[in-house]
């Protein structure tokens, strides 16, 4: 089973690739892609551990059920790693990995895909944002 220090060498394996990494406390660290980029938090919650962006607020008023469909619609044709949800009032994107098998190239695999999948649905999320 990988273990809390694997995640914490994933995590310097991956910050020596540019990307900051801070622990905030045992077992939960934020990790930036760039001065720019989005906060992926890492939580250490065997036995899975997740990662997690926060996306936006949810929009006040009438365009929440097309937000909902939308990220429906992405988390069906366009996510390899993960899915949106709602958290309160936040849009998020997740996914949790099982620790029982976890290795390096799982682990970036699925924080590559985060990130990358955030970048390039900016765009078509940006009207909900602004409402």
């Amino acid at each position: 089973m990988t273990s809390r220090d694997d995640i914490e060498g994933y995590i310097d394996r991956i910050g020596a690739e540019g990307v900051l990494a801070k622990e905030v406390k045992p077992g939960l660290w934020v990790l930036q892609p760039g001065e720019a980029g989005p906060e992926v938090v890492v939580h250490f919650n065997p036995p899975v551990v997740v990662l997690r962006v926060r996306v936006m607020k949810l929009p006040k008023g009438v365009k929440q059920s097309d937000l909902y469909r939308h990220l429906l619609e992405l988390n069906a044709k366009d996510l390899v790693h993960g899915s949106y949800g709602v958290d309160g009032d936040d849009v998020v994107l997740s996914d949790a990995l099982e620790l029982e098998n976890l290795d390096f190239n799982e682990f970036q695999a699925s924080f590559d895909s985060l990130t990358v999948a955030l970048a390039s649905h900016l765009s078509t999320l940006a009207p909900f944002r602004a409402a």
